[in-house]
C-alpha cells in the first residue's frame, strides 16, 4: 500500500510561487496515476490537477489552468506541483492522492490512498 507525503506548503504573497512535493513510498510508484487537490476552510475537497502514470494525460481545473504545473519523477517517486502566481483564493490545504485503476482522474472518489496534506496560505 502507498504511502504519500506533501512537503514545500507555506505563507506567500500574492503573485509569489511555491513548489509543492509528494513523496510516495510502499508501493510500485509507476502504477499509479497521481492527482493534487485542495481544500479550503468551509468547502469541499476539489480537484487542482493530475497526471497520468507515464507523465502523459495531464490535465488541470479552470482556475488554475496557466498557472499550475503538474509534474512527477518515477525514478524518485515523486509528483511536483508548481505553482506561479498565486492568490489568495488559492489558500487551502493541498492532497495529492494516487489513483490504481485510472489514468488521471478529477473525480476524487476515484483516488484510493491520500497524503496527510501542506498548507498554503496566500496573503494579499
Amino acid at each position: 500500500q502507498v504511502q504519500l507525503v506533501e512537503s514545500g506548503g507555506g505563507l506567500v504573497q500574492a503573485g509569489d510561487s511555491l513548489r509543492l512535493s509528494c513523496a510516495a513510498s510502499g508501493g510500485t510508484f509507476s502504477n499509479y496515476a497521481m492527482g493534487w487537490f485542495r481544500q479550503a476552510p468551509g468547502k469541499e475537497r476539489e480537484f487542482v490537477a493530475t497526471i497520468g502514470r507515464t507523465g502523459g494525460r495531464i490535465d488541470y481545473a479552470d482556475s488554475v489552468k496557466g498557472r499550475f504545473t503538474i509534474s512527477r519523477d518515477n525514478a524518485k517517486n515523486t509528483v511536483y506541483l508548481q505553482m506561479n502566481s498565486l492568490k489568495p483564493e488559492d489558500t487551502a490545504v493541498y492532497y495529492c492522492a494516487a489513483d490504481r485503476w485510472g489514468s488521471g482522474r478529477r473525480d476524487r472518489t476515484q483516488y484510493n490512498h491520500w497524503g496527510q496534506g501542506t498548507q498554503v496560505t496566500v496573503a494579499s
